[in-house]
């Protein structure tokens, strides 16, 4: 197991230079001047020129690259071109709504995702099954924006239900924090229970069919012991990958569903920052979201000698 958390690691930090590389000329080579932009309209070609040598964008790309690198190896992430304050300060204070947005987006996800294809599962082929499974389809097909929109309509607008938009600390007020969740989870929430419930769904019915299952049910084993004893832990391998790929795969999400509430976030923060081309923010955010994708394969990676003895590194 060690030997194979070394390799990982080793695989790991190779990827991440990799990634390095592919978003500083992405950055770098896309069309748009951040020094144009922050000089504005009325900006002459002297004061341009002078902001470029400022941040330093004259120097060759192999130049800027290695000075990044090096910053990014130190923990140091630059300064934001617009706000000119640190990034990991800017994005620590962001930090906080979109934590809470995926937690408790998974939180749902998962709870509801696995129990709607277990119970799928068990009653295959029947009425249930059909429901969940057209559930599971809609929900996969319908962008998030358009969830969002349907619910603010549905919840704020014309019931006035829930609030539509903002963000409140978990520790000014508990209550108005879980309030201001409940839709955008709601939103962000759907299309991951509809993919996990679908794996969930495909996986059990392929333990159900097997003859150690039969023999189980021979013996009398209760529908409880079968489902979640024997067929549930089996089954745990794709269950694992699926939620895993869902927890990496948020931030998309989280970058759309903050921008439909108005959620002072990570992702608000990454839009704000593409329209205005603030390089040191974007690239900031995609090297630390990179690097969470890349742990939260490994843990996953790791964690199926949890459900499955038989899986050795």
């Amino acid at each position: 197991m060690v030997v194979y958390i070394l390799r990982r690691m080793v695989s790991t930090m190779a990827v991440m230079a990799m990634v390095g590389i592919f978003v500083f000329l992405l950055l770098r080579l896309a069309p748009g001047d951040p020094a144009a932009i922050i000089a504005g309209d009325a900006a002459t070609p002297q004061m341009i020129a002078g902001i470029r040598e400022q941040l330093g964008l004259d120097d060759p790309l192999p130049v800027q690259f290695v000075h990044w690198a090096l910053s990014i190896l130190s923990g140091d992430f630059g300064i934001s071109i617009f706000a000119g304050r640190p990034v990991l300060d800017l994005i620590s204070q962001r930090l906080e709504p979109t934590v809470a947005l995926s937690v408790l987006t998974m939180i749902v996800s998962v709870t509801i995702g696995v129990s709607f294809g277990i119970l799928a599962a068990w009653r295959a082929g029947g009425l249930v099954d059909r429901i969940l499974t057209a559930f599971a389809t809609l929900g996969f097909s319908v962008p998030v924006f358009v969830v969002g929109f349907f619910l603010i309509y549905l919840c704020a607008i014309r019931t006035h239900w829930l609030p539509v938009q903002g963000y409140v600390p978990i520790d000014h007020d508990f209550g108005l924090w879980l309030v201001h969740l409940i839709l955008p989870t709601v939103t962000l929430s759907i299309p991951y229970i509809a993919f996990i419930a679908r794996i969930a769904r495909a996986s059990m019915l392929e333990v159900l069919s097997e003859d150690y299952m039969r023999t189980a049910a021979a013996k009398g084993a209760s529908s409880y012991a079968m489902l979640f004893h024997h067929a549930l832990k089996n089954a745990g391998v794709p269950i694992l990958t699926v939620i895993g790929l869902s927890f990496a795969g948020l931030i998309g999400g989280v970058v759309i569903t903050e921008t439909v509430f108005n959620i002072p976030g990570v992702g608000r923060l990454v839009v704000d920052a593409i329209n205005n081309r603030d390089y040191p923010i974007i690239q900031g955010v995609l090297i630390l979201v990179s690097g969470l994708y890349v742990l939260i394969n490994l843990a996953v990676d790791l964690s199926y000698t949890l459900v499955d003895p038989r899986i050795r590194y």
